[in-house]
């Protein structure tokens, strides 16, 4: 119980931190992230600029709607508190609650301007086999750094063949997001991974099935499939964990 609550505790405050890099990373391909809050004044610069908050220095006005900051913290609360409850003190339930925000303001970004910033993809990717390796060093671990690796390696090469055949169908931001989907999942095994993967495209086909069925999109319409992804990876490493 404990365990759950510190763990809704973090996502929570790790929500909080993450919006001003919502904020700054929510531009379209190819354009400078936001220097800038809303109102044109200068945003601090450095590490401190990612940690002041989702408002602007000079004015307070925040950058960030309150209705946004309350679902992103909620969100970000709620998945840590999941992870947890199924997990249970296992030494990868640190690694997943270190990753999961990064996941979640990955997530939004890409649903917001249809982007996977490198900044995000790549250290996701390097953090997830980096703290999993450790992590399955420990008593009690769940899973296998080894496969980890290699499911990072099958997913990425498979998303790169798919990007190659059809790159309007994936950018090579999914390319570079599959290699963290693919360590996380393969922690836990390959019928994992394979699970994972599946629910990420049977969400992606239900969103846009709904979105057609409401008329606010059409056969041709781009959608971002990395907050799908990431939602399956989320549902495969639930149940791999409780199933661990």
């Amino acid at each position: 119980m404990w365990t759950s609550l510190a763990a809704i505790g973090w996502g929570a405050a790790a929500g909080w931190l993450m919006l001003p890099a919502l904020y700054r990373l929510s531009v379209p391909t190819g354009t400078p992230w936001h220097a800038s809050c809303p109102d044109g004044h200068p945003l601090r610069t450095g590490p401190r600029g990612w940690l002041a908050g989702p408002r602007c220095p000079q004015t307070a006005h925040a950058c960030v709607s309150r209705r946004a900051t309350t679902a992103v913290t909620t969100a970000s609360a709620a998945v840590c508190g999941l992870l947890a409850a199924v997990t249970g003190p296992r030494p990868e339930l640190l690694v997943w609650l270190l990753l999961a925000p990064l996941a979640l303001l990955l997530a939004l970004v890409d649903a917001r301007v249809h982007r996977l910033p490198d900044v995000l993809t790549l250290p996701l990717a390097a953090a997830a086999l980096a703290l999993l390796g450790p992590a399955s060093l420990a008593p009690d671990a769940a899973g296998s750094w080894t496969t980890a690796l290699l499911a990072a390696a099958t997913l990425g090469g498979l998303f790169l063949v798919l990007f190659v055949i059809s790159p309007r169908s994936m950018g090579f931001g999914d390319v570079k997001l599959a290699l963290g989907i693919g360590a996380v999942l393969g922690w836990y095994g390959w019928r994992v991974l394979i699970l994972g993967v599946f629910a990420g495209y049977l969400i992606a086909a239900a969103h846009g099935m709904t979105l057609l069925i409401r008329r606010k999109a059409t056969a041709r319409t781009a959608l971002a499939i990395g907050p799908s992804l990431l939602t399956g990876a989320l549902v495969g490493v639930a149940l791999g964990a409780a199933a661990g």
